[in-house]
């Protein structure tokens, strides 16, 4: 193992402004807004404030495939730029008192849910859709929902942060890391050689979840790590994948609240279907 710098750590953390790495201006050891402004709101009871990372790709993807599917889930979709520290903002931190995407609020009940896996759960029940209401279908499906609540910390911000972001490269982060993602991996594979999707035969909240993740990783949208991690190795998640982000609602909701890449694949707000057709950077 290569050489670092030796480094004991302090009696007592102290927070180091100048610390590095592409997140460190919007990184902070306290909760709370920082300026006062209200979240815009629209017309339709469903409110989504987020960004189109793999979380909240998430909850766009879940609500596309609602409304596919007939369900009355027509929503807006509003920019949070994380860059800017709109998720600091006072109307965000009323919604979520974490100020992390996504974060919705349903007028028609007047409930706020955050956290994505949350939300998922919550739409889920709300339309009675994309989760089984048989006990031992319903528990394999949340096992994996949880499953993936649980391990994408370990991808994103173990993984993908120190192979990607951080300002240095160090070998142990890395290899720890990189251990851990090719054993999910595994973990998902093995599962997958069995049973079509992550829940069994049905497609659900399971899959909508992870592949925004996993799925991109395999197919190498994230890190640019497939050769690093040999994702082609991993044939039954690729099949399952290929699958999932075909389908026309994912590939809609992975345009929502996008701000970066290709304009065509970029929608900054989303308010009614037809925003797909003339509504895109």
């Amino acid at each position: 193992m290569s050489e670092t710098p030796a480094y004991t750590p302090p009696a007592v953390w102290t927070w180091d402004t100048e610390s590095g790495g592409k997140f460190a201006s919007i990184n902070r050891p306290i909760a709370g807004s920082t300026h006062d402004k209200d979240l815009p709101v629209g017309k339709h009871p469903l409110q989504l404030h987020s960004l189109a990372t793999p979380n909240g790709v998430k909850v766009t993807v879940m609500l596309e495939e609602l409304l596919a599917a007939g369900h009355a889930a027509e929503y807006d979709a509003w920019l949070i730029n994380i860059q800017e520290g709109d998720q600091f903002s006072s109307g965000f931190v009323d919604v979520n008192p974490n100020s992390k995407i996504p974060a919705l609020f349903d007028k028609d009940t007047g409930v706020r849910v955050f956290e994505s896996g949350a939300i998922l759960l919550y739409l889920a029940e709300k339309y009675g859709a994309f989760l089984p209401t048989e006990i031992t279908a319903r528990t394999e499906t949340l096992n994996w929902l949880f499953w993936l609540q649980g391990s994408a910390p370990y991808l994103g911000g173990g993984f993908g942060h120190f192979y990607a972001y951080a300002p240095e490269k160090f070998e142990y982060p890395i290899n720890r890391f990189a251990m851990e993602a090719k054993r999910q991996l595994d973990v998902l594979d093995q599962r997958l050689e069995d049973c079509e999707y992550l829940g069994g035969d049905a497609y659900s909240i399971a899959d909508m979840a992870t592949a925004p993740w996993y799925g991109a990783l395999v197919k190498g949208q994230v890190y640019e790590a497939a050769e690093f991690l040999d994702v082609a190795s991993y044939e039954h998640v690729n099949r399952w994948a290929d699958t999932v982000m075909a389908r026309p609602a994912y590939l809609r909701g992975k345009k929502v609240n996008r701000a970066w890449g290709e304009p065509s694949e970029q929608m900054h707000e989303r308010h009614e279907a037809s925003d797909f057709e003339d509504k895109t950077a």
